[in-house]
């Protein structure tokens, strides 16, 4: 997909090696894109340093990037603050002077507990990150796109949760249906300008929080890891849950000019686990 070469992406959650984000950012970086790793940087009331892309998290990923052959950036971002937004778009556009890719990676799904027992706090947190930062960040990204006058792309990471419930995570499968309508929205609202607006739904993977929602649903089912993990392949028509690199391919084929006829979609990145 030659034809990304020279655009420039913006990946947020991207600051952990193992994350989505840091595959979704290597996969760009391989297709010729130059590249921002932004991650909120610094712990921030329930969001510590073991839920977080650290600034460090941020620096080894950029690192890893760059000794590849990547022109890339780091810059610390709080998807929650409006000027934190416009920061990172502003100093984007400053660095690398556009913004081609937006992609709405950061989230929060480690908060797993009976509906019942939710406090409002969590809630909260779950709101403002997975959904109003996608809203804050599409806003800014989008008014620099529509200025540079020759469209852009963004993709939003959703989840099976976008498309089926799942029980201990009532916030989080809210956000990520939610954020599927903020994708058909925005997809209407801003083809004119031929910008596309899509959604990947990946299943299952493994990443540190995956790690957490194994150690967590193993557990409330009476299982080990390794047998909740088996039951999952069990019902995985291809027989794995999805890769880090499996959600990576379909941002990049969003991304590039095979998919410029694509907008408005919720792609799901399943194993055939999802087919709605």
């Amino acid at each position: 997909m030659t034809q990304l070469a020279g655009k420039v992406a913006v990946c947020t959650g991207a600051g952990r090696s193992k994350g989505l984000g840091a595959a979704i950012l290597r996969r760009l970086a391989i297709e010729g894109c130059r590249v921002v790793v932004s991650d909120i940087g610094e712990p921030s009331g329930l969001l510590t340093d073991n839920d977080i892309g650290t600034s460090a998290g941020m620096a080894d990923v950029g690192d890893e990037l760059r000794a590849g052959g990547a022109e890339c950036i780091e810059i610390a971002c709080d998807v929650r603050d409006p000027d934190s937004v416009r920061n990172l778009v502003d100093q984007t556009v400053e660095h690398f002077g556009q913004i081609d890719i937006l992609v709405n990676n950061a989230g929060v799904g480690y908060l797993m507990r009976d509906f019942r027992e939710v406090p409002l706090d969590e809630w909260q947190l779950v709101l403002d990150v997975n959904l109003t930062g996608a809203f804050l960040c599409t806003q800014a990204a989008i008014n620099r796109m529509i200025d540079q006058g020759h469209g852009g792309r963004i993709i939003n990471i959703a989840s099976q949760a976008a498309k089926s419930g799942f029980p201990h995570l009532a916030a989080y499968v809210a956000t990520k249906h939610g954020l599927v309508g903020l994708t058909r929205s925005n997809a209407i609202e801003f083809g004119a300008f031929g910008i596309t607006v899509n959604a990947v739904c990946p299943n299952h993977v493994t990443t540190d929080l995956g790690t957490k929602q194994n150690a967590y649903y193993s557990q409330l089912q009476g299982k080990t890891v390794d047998e909740y993990l088996a039951d999952m392949r069990g019902r995985i028509p291809l027989g794995r849950p999805g890769l880090q690199a499996d959600t990576a391919a379909a941002v990049a084929w969003l991304a590039s000019d095979d998919a410029r006829y694509i907008t408005g979609e919720a792609l799901n990145v399943s194993g055939g686990e999802e087919m709605h």
